[in-house]
Formats: structure tokens, sequence, C-alpha cells
């Protein structure tokens, strides 16, 4: 049998489920994505300047930057994770000293990076305050039903 995780071996019939952060599930795609570009990059700089710089530093530079970005998925829910990715954004950028292009598309993703953050703690914001409004909807009018009465589902007319 598989291993349980601790929210899975907590978890309880009628407990609400635990919202996921919305900044960090937009921090996760943005870095996949990065690690995307930033492997088509080194293939790039491989191709182009490869006798330039040496084929095995090119290479191994770049996929350690795609293992970097995709590792960072796992960690952006921690304060550091975000100054990490903050990082990741400059040495994408960075990359434009070795190929020029890179200026551009690494303003680009750090752009995304950072319209990602925004939009998804300003949509964490709401979440919580639509949470705490309908937890006292749900205090003060436990007689019309709500969460309790419905068994956690929406009703609809």
């Amino acid at each position: 049998m598989a291993r349980l995780t601790r929210a899975q071996r907590e978890w309880r019939p009628g407990m609400p489920r635990r919202r996921r952060s919305i900044r960090v599930q937009f921090a996760s795609i943005v870095l996949l994505t990065e690690a995307f570009v930033a492997f088509f990059a080194t293939l790039a700089v491989f191709g182009l300047h490869a006798s330039q710089y040496g084929a095995g530093l090119v290479l191994g530079a770049g996929f350690g930057l795609v293992a970097v970005l995709i590792l960072a998925c796992a960690v952006v829910k921690r304060a550091w994770g975000m100054a990490l990715g903050w990082v990741l954004q400059l040495a994408l950028i960075a990359l434009g000293f070795v190929e020029p292009m890179m200026f551009f598309v690494g303003a680009l993703m750090a752009l995304a990076w950072w319209y990602a953050i925004r939009t998804g703690a300003r949509l964490d914001r709401e979440n919580l305050q639509r949470d705490r409004e309908q937890a006292e909807w749900e205090r003060t009018h436990p007689e019309e039903g709500g969460a309790a009465a419905s068994g956690g589902e929406a009703q609809t007319q």
C-alpha cells in the first residue's frame, strides 16, 4: 500500500479542504516555463557558441540552470523560495551576455514572474476575505444550511 501524506492521515470526513495558494501555483508555472526557455536557450547557445565557450561548459551550465529552475518550483512556497525565484530571473536576463537575444527573453520572463506573483497574491487575499465572510455567514445563519447542512457542496437553484 502506498504511504500516506500527513494531510491524508489527518483527514476526517467533513473537514474542509485547505485552499492552495494561487501565488505559489502561478510562480511554479512561470518557473517551469522558464525551465523550457532555458533548455532551448542552452541548445541555441550550444549551436552558436559551443566552439567559443566549450561544449561541456555550455551544456553543463545550461542543464544545471534548467534543473535549478525545476527544483525551485518545490521551494517557492517558502519566503526564501520567492527570493530564489527573483535571483533566477536575474540569471535568465544575465544570459544575454552570452546570447544577446536573452536580454529580451529574460526581461519578458521576469515581467511574467512579476505579474504572476502580484496577481496570485491579490487572488489569495480575495480568497482569504471570501473564506472569512463565508465562515461568518455560516456562524450567524446556522438554520439556513450553509456548508454543514448541504454536506460541503454548493446548492444550485
